[in-house]
């Protein structure tokens, strides 16, 4: 009998700041997820447009969900804490308490929420002046950018907010000040949101000419002058009173974070595809896009040089992946889209109480009905005089068009559960026709993709899954965990520990592919026509705007 002592296993904790919850996870060395849970987060709406947080809130929210994952594993086991977040901005005083950014002079929302497009004119201004770091954009900075929200702060809140504020964190970053007291910033979020250069710094003629010459006098320490790459070591790790808030040991290593998307693409793009007979085994991972598809979605796409696409972000170096160009596109609302054009329906009290009845959710209900009304016919043909773009909160990328609008063709006066069941099958292929654009715009100016890796909340939806294989006629591969999200900021931790070499080695070994979806090639004749009358939709909203702004 071998006396041997088993090794113990070695648990990373992940934690992830969405939208509207924060989630955590203890995940083993091969990536498996052990233990997960969250909890929802507060979000203001006080005008259109304006979307703020609570970093209290927040960080209240991390310790929480992460308590409830470690409870009752041995504390020596836990090698490594990553976070991510969504690329928010959170602004504090010189003592590091919370500033408000709104009028109310509510200090404790104090976040600006990404998706918040209160600066709008600010960044038309930006853009105006064609500055030179605009080349890594996409050629247009988005109002879901750093610099616009600071600028609208500076002329909005002068005295309440930008006069006082000590500190601008990305909330990935805020997050890691929170755990280690250390204020250095991700290469992620500064590079990706805020124009920092990975091999330049910033660029003082920037800030000067877009009127925030203020961050460059006291050597950019508001907006960060020390940065780490992703995965790197903070500080001395967890401080005494952030391991007390989080139930974690004091010391334990913490990660430079990663931005939400980022952290998904680096849970799945790297995982090691073979066996699969999927067109990208045995080719570098740039064959590959990464799809983190929730309450929005982006596409992650690398490459060993900078490819400069028009109207998507970057090109970031080792943004993401160190070493590889990063390329992001992106659809600023495609779950909030679903769940918007599905709730706001009539039919939607019927299809909640129907679905209830059978035990099932609205889309896993949604999705069924379409088999009992589609008949012979393959259910995407359902919409064959239904059609939607689906830009309702401004296109991202390719258009890089904050102005455009959402666009449905085909209505009747059918009011009925059949009816709802269409708008929401044509509202998921428009996101899908959407991605093939974006897919189409990276691929013209140099990429050469032929897997989509998807992961988020959206990839646990079968039809919507299908629908992006179909469309873009590519295979999907969907990570054997679904919270890849979560596996992506547990990898940080296992690197910050120490126990990987690289990032790229745990990559390798803890992102694990699940199911692989083919396209129905003998569809393709159908989708190719509703592509071309997706880009004819869009064509002819600029044409009506130009009509009526001649009046």
């Amino acid at each position: 009998m071998d006396s041997k002592k088993q090794t113990p296993v070695k648990y990373y904790v992940g934690i992830d700041v969405g939208s509207a919850s924060v989630r955590a996870a203890l995940v083993d060395g091969f990536g498996t997820v052990v233990a997960h849970a969250d909890q929802p987060i507060q979000i203001w709406e006080p005008q259109p447009d304006h979307y703020e947080q609570s970093s209290a809130d927040i960080w209240a929210a991390c310790c929480s969900v992460t308590k409830k994952v470690v409870c009752g594993v041995d504390a020596s086991q836990i090698r490594g804490v990553g976070f991510d977040a969504t690329c928010s901005l959170v602004v504090v005083d010189k003592q590091f308490q919370p500033l408000a950014v709104n009028c109310e002079g509510q200090n404790y929302r104090n976040v600006i929420m990404w998706m918040d497009h209160r600066a709008a004119s600010q960044v038309e201004r930006i853009n105006a002046t064609q500055h030179r770091v605009l080349s890594y954009v996409g050629g247009v900075m988005s109002v879901e950018m750093q610099p616009p929200k600071l600028l609208w702060l500076k002329e909005n809140l002068q005295e309440s907010c930008w006069e006082k504020a000590g500190y601008f964190f990305d909330l990935p970053d805020f997050l890691s000040w929170k755990a280690t007291g250390v204020t250095a910033r991700s290469l992620c979020t500064v590079v990706c949101k805020w124009t920092y250069a990975s091999d330049g710094g910033w660029d003082d003629s920037f800030w000067k000419m877009i009127g925030l010459e203020d961050l460059v006098k006291d050597k950019y320490e508001k907006i960060g002058n020390h940065v780490l790459s992703p995965g790197e070591s903070v500080g001395k790790g967890l401080t005494p009173e952030a391991a007390k808030d989080l139930g974690l040991p004091e010391g334990i290593a913490v990660a430079a974070s990663l931005i939400d998307a980022h952290a998904g693409g680096l849970g799945v793009i790297g995982a090691d595809v073979k066996g699969h007979n999927l067109p990208c085994e045995n080719l570098p991972i740039t064959a590959r896009v990464a799809m983190i598809c929730g309450t929005s979605s982006c596409h992650m796409g690398v490459s060993e040089t900078p490819i400069f696409v028009p109207g998507v972000w970057g090109p970031y170096f080792s943004a993401m992946v160190p070493g590889l160009w990063l390329n992001e596109g992106g659809q600023s609302a495609t779950g909030k889209l679903i769940d918007h054009m599905v709730r706001s329906h009539v039919a939607f009290l019927e299809l909640q109480s129907k679905a209830a009845a059978s035990a099932h959710s609205i889309y896993t209900y949604l999705n069924s009905h379409l088999d009992l009304i589609k008949k012979s016919l393959p259910v995407g043909f359902l919409t064959v005089d239904l059609h939607v773009w689906p830009d309702f909160h401004g296109n991202r990328s390719p258009l890089t068009d904050l102005t455009l609008k959402g666009m449905v063709v085909g209505l009747t006066l059918s009011r009925g559960l059949d009816e709802l069941a269409l708008i929401y099958l044509a509202t998921i292929q428009a996101i899908a026709l959407g991605t093939r654009h974006i897919l189409e715009t990276m691929q013209a100016a140099g990429h050469h993709i032929n897997t989509l890796f998807l992961c988020g909340g959206l990839s646990k939806n079968p039809l919507f899954v299908q629908m992006h294989a179909d469309i873009t006629g590519k295979p999907v591969v969907l990570s054997k965990e679904v919270e890849s999200v979560l596996v992506g900021a547990a990898i940080l931790g296992a690197c910050a520990s120490g126990d990987f070499v690289s990032i790229q080695e745990a990559m390798a070994k803890m992102g694990k592919i699940g199911r692989v979806v083919q396209p129905n090639h003998e569809h393709k004749r159908f989708y190719d026509k509703k592509y071309e009358v997706f880009l004819k939709l869009v064509e002819h909203q600029r044409e009506y705007r130009s009509i009526m702004n001649s009046f």
